[in-house]
């Protein structure tokens, strides 16, 4: 065969040199990974050597390095003048004649073998997709390309995409020489993913870098979509440890807007569509598809030895799923790994507006609102871009950018991956952020604060700390932390603790469901506009009811996930009945209490005879993390106990639903917040595997100070003398019985005497909030060593 193509079963790694990382990706999966259920498209690529025999005609190699020798890629009008000019010489250039006649053959071989099929021609860069050039996609994509003429035309319009002007920039920054950079054509069977759907899978969390899990993000349709940022993808966390024990592994499932689709066209390849709105609203795979992609994604990365990018496709007419690019994942695992990076805004401002964040970094600056990459000169070093999308031809200007903003994307858009690379703030998928940010006013792009990002109005203060954790001091007691947000645990994971001494269900219930469980108990005693909002909520599930639980379950499976095999302490939910009426429906189903803080709440609720079954459906959604995916370190904690009989009724509910203390390593926690619970603490601990203080309840209880009210705000010090002998007695009861006793509430993060003074009690554990666990543990380690000193 001609030295001039191969197919893509003929090459492998070795072979970079000839058919670029790309197209060598393929060959190597084809031949190493058939047989462990990867399923890859056949086809055939170009070589170096066919490239460098084109370019020899009528010196075109030479006026090419001599016309970028006098380039300065900084002046970006220069740049695109010269980008343009040496793609029409490539254009202009004719294939030589063996090389056609190569390209013709191994085509005829390929349609022996498919029939009359589409084919994607891609190109392959001998110097992209390396592990040190994390740049994917510097030249063109041709899809649904029919026929050998039309083969023929879609390698030129490759060949003459090596000059474009973002990967000219991109090799200069980069360091490549531009002679020493040959590009391949991958020419490969279409996947009918217009007739499905298609994605991006890496296997590891993006925005962290966790390694634990496989995050697929995925739409409708052919997938330039969601590779170019067009769609906001629907997304998948899968659990790599729960995957191979056999045991269903999805931490999370995210419904995106998925508004347009990608599909075949006659005449002009490709063609974009709306997708029906009963489409956006489910999930575009289901979990099966889901588990199966990360299957094929956990083979990828054991083969290659790291983390992977990987893009796959599922076709619509024989159903499977197909892996049609995988490369190195090259952010997040050169990040890094002991040290933590923190930032904080000091301040608010008005919301302009939000989407998904990318990174955890906050960028202030003018915004400029871009509409065409026409514009580009207008962005300066410092500003803000704000814009539809982006794609590759952005990236000069993305460069200049303190932070990106744009309407349409998701976590693996364009715009996402060059944020990551650049170090840069991103928020992504606004929707409105062209028509809502003012052109030249400055801004604040926080991606500090969980899942969403925002762009608040004019430029904001903010901290910024860079915490090295090597060498973190012995200390005699366990720091564990306070954890609400699923959003941010496997960011907060990565920093040193016992693990998670309260994870709060009405988190996860507020903001993942926000609904209030009795309205999808009783729908009927409901308004239609209420019926059709939860209908939409619940779409993507097979019943509201199984909504409710399953996004329960995935909120606790995501913080459990990120911190095993450390304990996770999950309190069952603690709403007052003024907290449950705001949740979707509410209003239909909670008293009006004089003092919800008192009233029905807490263990005193899960008993009600009218809230049992809603307490059964959070039972329900513990079983499944604990027992069906294996995430056994849970623990589970009753909060607002008033008596022993209280307590033991609670035992017998969780019974009632298979969660029995001790069955399955089972542990049972009770906050110790009510005086009651100190000065009856032996009893308490008849039923219970330990105590968690909870410092905030326990001192307004003891004081008589309602804690909300500004009033009386003043005298609210949880080292009241009072408050301090009721934790005394708590703890001692607790050590006398040899059980865990621990503090969740705010006390320890606000003041570090008190954490000392716990210190000295002996108690188990303090649990803290994330960003105040480091300075706390470096004044706990200082104040022991002058004990012992």
């Amino acid at each position: 065969m001609s030295t001039y193509v191969k197919r893509l079963e003929q090459v492998g790694l070795a072979d970079i040199d000839q058919v670029g990382g790309k197209n060598a990706s393929l060959g190597e999966m084809i031949q190493h990974l058939t047989g462990s259920g990867v399923r890859v498209p056949g086809g055939f690529a170009t070589t170096a050597d066919a490239y460098r025999h084109f370019l020899a005609h009528d010196g075109l190699s030479e006026r090419i390095n001599a016309t970028l020798a006098a380039l300065d890629v900084a002046d970006v009008t220069a740049l695109a003048e010269t980008g343009a000019k040496i793609r029409q010489w490539v254009m202009d250039t004719p294939f030589p004649p063996d090389l056609e006649q190569a390209i013709g053959d191994i085509y005829s071989e390929l349609a022996q073998t498919y029939g009359d099929t589409s084919w994607a021609v891609r190109s392959s860069a001998t110097a992209e997709d390396l592990p040190d050039a994390s740049f994917a996609g510097q030249q063109e994509t041709f899809l649904n390309v029919k026929g050998l003429d039309h083969i023929l035309a879609a390698i030129h319009e490759v060949f003459a995409s090596l000059y474009n002007d973002r990967a000219i920039a991109y090799r200069v920054h980069q360091g490549f020489e531009h002679s020493q950079v040959a590009l391949s054509a991958g020419v490969q069977k279409m996947v009918r993913s217009d007739l499905a759907a298609s994605g991006v899978l890496f296997t590891l969390d993006t925005e962290s870098g966790f390694e634990d899990v496989v995050f697929i993000t995925g739409s409708y349709g052919l997938g330039e979509m969601v590779v170019q940022g067009a769609v906001n993808p629907d997304e998948f966390y899968v659990y790599k440890p729960g995957l191979k024990a056999g045991r269903p592994a999805i931490l999370r499932r995210n419904v995106g807007q998925k508004a347009v689709r990608m599909v075949y066209a006659e005449g002009q390849r490709v063609r974009i569509e709306d997708v029906p709105e009963a489409g956006r609203l489910r999930l575009c795979i289901d979990d099966e598809e889901a588990t199966e992609l990360a299957q094929q994604a956990l083979a990828i990365e054991a083969h290659y030895g790291r983390p992977m990018d990987i893009e796959w496709a599922k076709d619509g007419i024989d159903g499977l799923l197909y892996i049609v690019q995988a490369r190195p994942e090259t952010v997040q695992s050169r990040r890094h790994s002991n040290r933590v990076e923190r930032y904080a805004l000091c301040e608010r401002g008005p919301v302009l507006c939000e989407g998904r964040s990318i990174g955890h970094r906050i960028g202030s600056g003018r915004a400029r609102v871009i509409g065409d990459i026409a514009e580009m000169a207008r962005v300066e070093p410092g500003d803000v871009l704000v814009t539809d999308m982006t794609d590759p031809d952005w990236e000069p200007i993305m460069k200049r950018a303190a932070a990106i903003v744009t309407n349409r994307g998701g976590r693996t858009c364009h715009a996402a991956i060059i944020a990551r690379e650049l170090g840069v703030p991103a928020v992504v998928g606004c929707g409105d952020a062209t028509e809502r940010v003012p052109d030249g006013e400055p801004v604040t792009v926080s991606c500090a604060e969980g899942d969403t990002g925002y762009v608040y109005q004019g430029e904001l203060a903010y901290d910024h700390k860079v915490t090295d954790l090597d060498d973190m001091p012995a200390i005699p007691v366990s720091i564990m932390m306070n954890l609400a947000n699923p959003d941010r645990a496997f960011d907060y994971c990565q920093l040193p603790s016992a693990g998670v001494g309260l994870a709060r269900l009405e988190f996860i219930t507020n903001n993942m469901i926000g609904v209030h469980p009795k309205a999808l108990l009783h729908p009927e005693l409901l308004e239609d506009a209420e019926r059709e909002a939860i209908a939409r909520r619940a779409a993507a599930y097979r019943d509201p009811l199984h909504f409710y639980v399953e996004r329960l379950a995935e909120g606790v499976a995501t913080i459990a996930a990120a911190f095993a095999p450390r304990r996770v302490i999950v309190r069952l939910s603690d709403f007052k009945s003024n907290e449950y009426a705001n949740l979707l429906g509410g209003k239909h189903f909670e008293p009006d209490e004089e003092n919800p803080m008192i009233g029905l709440r807490g263990a005193s609720r899960y008993v009600s005879p009218d809230f049992r079954p809603c307490f059964d459906l959070e039972c329900r959604a513990m079983k499944k993390v604990r027992d069906e995916m294996g995430l056994t370190n849970v623990a589970l904690m009753i909060p607002f106990v008033r008596t022993v009989e209280e307590a033991e009724a609670v035992i017998e509910a969780l019974a009632d639903n298979g969660l029995v203390r001790g069955d399955n390593g089972l542990e049972l926690v009770m906050m110790c917040e009510i005086p009651a619970n100190a000065l009856l603490a032996e009893q308490f601990l008849e039923h219970f595997d330990g105590f968690s203080i909870g410092s905030n309840d326990l001192t307004q209880l003891t004081l008589g100070i309602d804690r909300d009210s500004g009033l009386v705000a003043g005298s609210f010090d949880e080292r009241n003398p009072a408050v301090l002998a009721l934790m005394e007695k708590a703890i001692d009861s607790c050590r006398s019985q040899g059980k865990y006793v621990g503090i969740c509430g705010q006390g320890p993060s606000d003041h570090p005497d008190l954490a000392d003074w716990l210190l000295q009690r002996e108690i188990s554990s303090i649990s803290l909030n994330p960003d105040t666990v480091v300075d706390t543990w470096l004044f706990l380690a200082r104040s022991d060593a002058s004990t012992l000193n």
